[in-house]
């Protein structure tokens, strides 16, 4: 074998292996940055608060389930419903948010940082079923076929949901 044969098997080897991992980088990137973000705010802000934001995700979902005024929401184009829709929930989150952040003390509990990944990627799987679910993101914006995959069929949007609660069940002390 020559040298230049062990270059060239190495240089493939290389690109292939960088062609791969930024294939797979950018098939979940809205997953990356959506954790990302989820655990910069609980080291920044807190373990108590990532906890009621988490929470308040749920409880803003009821009320905006049965918000009495959804007619009045602008309905087309798409990308304007879609903000009025996410925006409602926006200020329900954060109502809550408020709320639970007073009620809930970070003193009583403890997420190590591999659980607060955990935690995180499971909340950022809260967020894009319920855009694909709820908000019904797909008018505006195409998910890859991976993120499409995992969180557009019907049958996962309960197991999306539920999986920030049961990870606090089982990760949170």
């Amino acid at each position: 074998m020559t040298a230049t044969g062990t270059v060239a098997q190495v240089s493939t080897l290389a690109t292939h292996t960088a062609l791969s991992a930024w294939t797979i980088t950018d098939n979940f990137l809205i997953v990356i940055i959506l954790l990302v973000a989820l655990f910069i705010f609980a080291k920044y802000i807190g373990r108590g608060a990532f906890f009621a934001l988490l929470i308040s995700f749920y409880a803003a979902y009821a009320p905006y389930v049965i918000f009495p005024y959804t007619s009045f929401l602008p309905t087309t184009p798409a990308s304007t419903s879609i903000l009025a829709h996410a925006g409602l929930y926006a200020a329900l989150v954060i109502i809550f948010f408020i709320i639970l952040r007073r009620v809930i003390a970070s003193d009583f509990l403890y997420i190590g940082n591999v659980e607060l990944i955990i935690l995180s990627f499971l909340g950022a799987g809260f967020l894009i079923a319920l855009a694909s679910h709820v908000f019904l993101i797909s008018s505006v914006y195409q998910f890859t076929p991976a993120i499409s995959a995992l969180f557009s069929p019907d049958k996962y949007f309960f197991w999306w949901f539920s999986a920030p609660a049961v990870g606090f069940l089982f990760l949170a002390r």
